[in-house]
């Protein structure tokens, strides 16, 4: 195999065109994953339409999961016929970052991920003899995707392919942000603001961790929904009135854990008034990193904790078949976020429908 069908993004604001690239020799840390199934996610869209900038052309797509095709001499954590779900931060482990237990920030990843390069700074793909990038060490929007050995994670062979896909991204923050990170106390208040993908694997997160009360915040009503279907407890819809409810429902206090998954100033500002005095909160939503917020100086009182995560605490190969696990177990809901399926050829209609904001997850399925 050297050529394949890839999703090329050669212009910001065009659509993806449906390419045949080629493939350079495997070098010897590499993994070749036969792609099965590939996530949408919303960064994708954020690339495309050049609200985060990356060099083109690129083949864009980090919620991959697939079928280990062929292994570099090095490699022994998988080997061909293993079934895998992409990381899109693998890391090194030893430099400064990794030996501190903070592999997101491991300095080969956040030197060349950028760059559109896997982590020895060169990249696997061409297009017409020209250097194609790959998109968070992952590129999964393609019939096959090359990967460092720490970005191919091992997975139960049972679970279906496009659910196991969900996990490299969204399920993993989502969770991770509660489980991992914040490790939310049983008992607790959870308060979740914005239900997309990451905030309702947050709520599923706080059901997991046990959480007493667990309250979902969107301005849709038909998020509000879905984040009960998902385990909210309460629902309420972003309005003036919101901190008030939220008060009275936690004695005036707030609540102990906020997840902030929406992004933008208002939310911003709104999970930091729900966040107790003492309580924690959790950002994983994002606005344009150049762009200025203004805060409530208040609203930043009272020995809050404040952190801002794009993994949630993810320690891919400890997290990724836990979570799948939890799947086949019946304690982690993966089918309810699936909106549509579709094939390659159509993955423009799926950018589409993002776009209206229709649905939750919509997924790339390769026969």
């Amino acid at each position: 195999m050297s050529d394949f069908n890839a999703a090329v993004l050669h212009t910001v604001g065009s659509a993806l065109a449906i390419e045949r690239v080629s493939l350079a020799p495997l070098q010897p840390g590499d993994v070749l994953i036969r792609n099965r199934a590939s996530g949408l996610c919303h960064t994708d869209l954020e690339v495309i339409e050049g609200q985060l900038a990356y060099p083109l052309p690129i083949v864009l797509g980090h919620e991959g999961a697939g079928i280990v095709e062929a292994v570099g001499a090095s490699v022994t954590q998988v080997q061909p016929g293993d079934h895998v779900v992409a990381s899109w931060n693998p890391n090194c482990g030893h430099c400064f970052y990794c030996e501190r237990d903070l592999p997101i920030l491991c300095e080969p990843f956040t030197r060349h991920q950028p760059r559109g390069l896997l982590l020895d700074g060169a990249s696997r793909l061409q297009i017409d003899t020209r250097p194609l990038h790959h998109f968070s060490v992952v590129s999964s929007h393609a019939e096959y995707s090359v990967v460092p050995e720490a970005g191919a994670i091992k997975i139960p062979g049972e679970i279906p392919f496009d659910r196991a896909c969900l996990i490299g991204c969204g399920v993993m923050t989502g969770v991770g942000a509660v489980i991992r990170l914040a490790r939310v106390e049983a008992g607790s208040t959870v308060a979740v603001i914005g239900c997309g993908a990451v905030g309702l694997n947050v709520i599923q997160g706080a059901v997991l961790g046990q959480a007493q009360i667990v309250i979902a915040i969107d301005r849709d009503p038909a998020k509000l929904l879905q984040a009960a279907l998902f385990g909210a407890t309460h629902t309420f819809c972003a309005d003036d009135t919101l901190v008030d409810q939220l008060k009275t429902l936690t004695a005036g206090r707030g609540a102990d854990y906020v997840f902030e998954a929406a992004g933008g100033e208002a939310a911003l500002q709104l999970a930091l008034e729900a966040t107790r005095p003492g309580g924690q909160l959790v950002i994983l939503g994002k606005t344009q990193v150049n762009r200025k917020v203004a805060l409530r100086f208040g609203s930043l009182m009272g020995e809050k904790r404040i952190v801002r995560s794009s993994y949630g605490g993810a320690r891919p190969k400890r997290d990724f078949p836990w979570l799948a696990q939890l799947y086949l177990d019946g304690k982690l809901k993966l089918d309810e976020l699936i909106t549509s399926r579709f094939a390659l050829a159509n993955i423009n209609d799926g950018f589409d429908k993002m776009r209206r904001g229709e649905g939750i997850r919509h997924v790339v399925c390769f026969d």
